[in-house]
This record gives C-alpha cells, sequence and structure tokens, in this order.
C-alpha cells in the first residue's frame, strides 16, 4: 500500500514531479519540461498492451516532444516464449530517447539506498532495456537510455528523490543468460514421444508423464515450483548431490552422488590428484581427528 501512494504522488500531476526529478538527474538545460503527452496504454490483453505500448513509443518519437508513458507493457523473447513485462514508467525524450523510471518504496538517506536493493533494482530496470531495444531497433530515430531513473522516498519521507543508476553491466550479463536459456522447442523435442501434462489427464497418466522427465532439483526449487518435493523425493532416491543445494554440487565435481562422495572421503574411491577428493579426505581426518580427541578427553 505504500509503495502504491507512494507511486501515485510521483506521477501525480500528469507526472509533474516525476519529469523535474528526471530533468534534474539527466542535466537537462534550462526549465523543466511543461507540455508531457501521457498516451493512452489500455488495450486487451498483454499482447494488445505491448502493440498499443510499441505504437505510442514510435508516435512519441515522431513526435519529438516529450511523452510519459505510465506502466507500458513490453515484451521479451525468454527460451522463444514471449514475456510481457511493465515498468513503472518510461519517458520519450524530444531526441528519441527512451529512459526506464523505476519507482521503488525502500528509503534513499542522505542520497544513498541499500546497496542489495538498489543492485535489485538495476537488475530489473536492464530486463526493461532489453525489451525496449526490440521496439527501438524497427523505429527510427529512437534510442534506449542505458541510465535508468531509480525514485525512492528521501530519508523515510514520503516526498520522492531520485538517482542515476548506469545499468550496462546488468543488461549485458541479462543479455548473456538470455541467450544461454534452453529453447522451449528444444525441451519439448527431447520428451519422451506421446509425454503430455495436459491436467484434463488422468492422475496415472500424469504420474507416468512426470517420472518420464529427469529432475534437475535444487533447494532453492522449494519455493517456486509447485514439483519441488516430487524431485526432491527422486533426488533423494537416487543419492544425488544436488539435494544438497548448487554450491554443494558446484564443489564436488564429478563425484554426482551422496554414496560416492562418502566413499571418497574415505578412501574407498576417486582420484586423490581431484580436489575435490583431497577436501574430502581432508575434511574426514579432521573429523576422524576431532572424535578420538573428544573420546580420549572423556
Amino acid at each position: 500500500m505504500r509503495g502504491n501512494a507512494f507511486e501515485a504522488r510521483v506521477k501525480a500531476d500528469g507526472g509533474t514531479e516525476l519529469m523535474r526529478l528526471l530533468h534534474e538527474r539527466l542535466g537537462g538545460s534550462g526549465e523543466p519540461p511543461r507540455e508531457v503527452a501521457t498516451p493512452d496504454l489500455s488495450a486487451a490483453g498483454p499482447e494488445g498492451r505491448a502493440a498499443r505500448t510499441a505504437l505510442a513509443l514510435r508516435e512519441a518519437t515522431v513526435a519529438g516532444g516529450w511523452a510519459l508513458l505510465d506502466h507500458p507493457m513490453l515484451a521479451l523473447e525468454v527460451a522463444g516464449s514471449p514475456a510481457y513485462l511493465e515498468p513503472d514508467a518510461v519517458v520519450v525524450h524530444p531526441d528519441g530517447t527512451w529512459t526506464v523510471v523505476e519507482i521503488k518504496s525502500f528509503p534513499m538517506v542522505d542520497g544513498s539506498a541499500d546497496a542489495s536493493k538498489v543492485g535489485a533494482a538495476a537488475r530489473q530496470s536492464a530486463v526493461y532495456v532489453l525489451a525496449l531495444e526490440r521496439v527501438a531497433e524497427v523505429t527510427d530515430g529512437a534510442q534506449v537510455g542505458h541510465r535508468v531513473l531509480l525514485v525512492c522516498p528521501k530519508d523515510f519521507s514520503n516526498l520522492p528523490a531520485a538517482s542515476v543508476v548506469d545499468v550496462r553491466k546488468q543488461r549485458a550479463v541479462t543479455r548473456r543468460q538470455l541467450t544461454r536459456l534452453t529453447r522451449v522447442e528444444e525441451i519439448a523435442a527431447a520428451l519422451p514421444e506421446g509425454a503430455t501434462f495436459d491436467p484434463e489427464r488422468s492422475p496415472e497418466d500424469l504420474e507416468t508423464a512426470v517420472e518420464s522427465v529427469a529432475a534437475a532439483y535444487a533447494p532453492e526449487c522449494l519455493s517456486a515450483c509447485e514439483l519441488a518435493f516430487h524431485c526432491r523425493s527422486r533426488a533423494r532416491a537416487e543419492g544425488a548431490v544436488e539435494a544438497l543445494g548448487r554450491g554443494v554440487r558446484g564443489e564436488l565435481g564429478g563425484l554426482t552422488t551422496v554414496a560416492g562422495v562418502l566413499a571418497a572421503a574415505a578412501g574407498k574411491e576417486g582420484d586423490p590428484a581431484d580436489p575435490a577428493v583431497a577436501a574430502l579426505r581432508r575434511a574426514a581426518a579432521l573429523r576422524a581427528e576431532a572424535l578420538e580427541g573428544r573420546v580420549a578427553c572423556r
């Protein structure tokens, strides 16, 4: 509720305060813009809203004036499927630059805010920048600014303060991650023939379909996936080290099962030259030494 109220205040009176902050932080000369277009972005469904937003961006760029798009809808291809995004605002400059505006409710005290929260806002804004670039590529005279305007409450008050955040690094990282994602078509092609996850199928058929797909479990899945408990059970039954977390899995190298890890620690399996095996045996020796000392003290 506080965040919504703060955002409404920032955008009040046609975005007068927001445009003042943007003009102040992005080095505009003269007076803040007084005439700002606020196009209507309403349309049916996310696809329709995304198309309406793209049209409004093109029209505002051609007009050569200031424009404020409130909660535009952007589309970004993720692994071959469209993902729809809704930034707080996008400002079109007279020179054709598009600036992302992100409004947050965490405070900006003495001109600075919590670094972790600012970082999260920068990563979020970088995704919006990537989505805007798709529209800018087919819009003459348009360019997407790599500096976004972050607006937060000033010193625990409800007064807005702004800071400019450069998101070039976050944009590059996000773009690289998106290119590495496996496309939906490739995932579907790898499924066993006849596998379907249609909710209308019987529970037995769905269970068979789920069992036919390899589980890639991590503890983080519990907060994001409804099938996490199923995959966790399979990982535990198979003794997979993934059940211990991605960090542990990465440290263990070629050791993929808990039984294999214990055998390597006991010196029964594994290459002694392997750093993971050497570390496990060292840890096992230290544990045994500690236990022997504890028994001796008794």
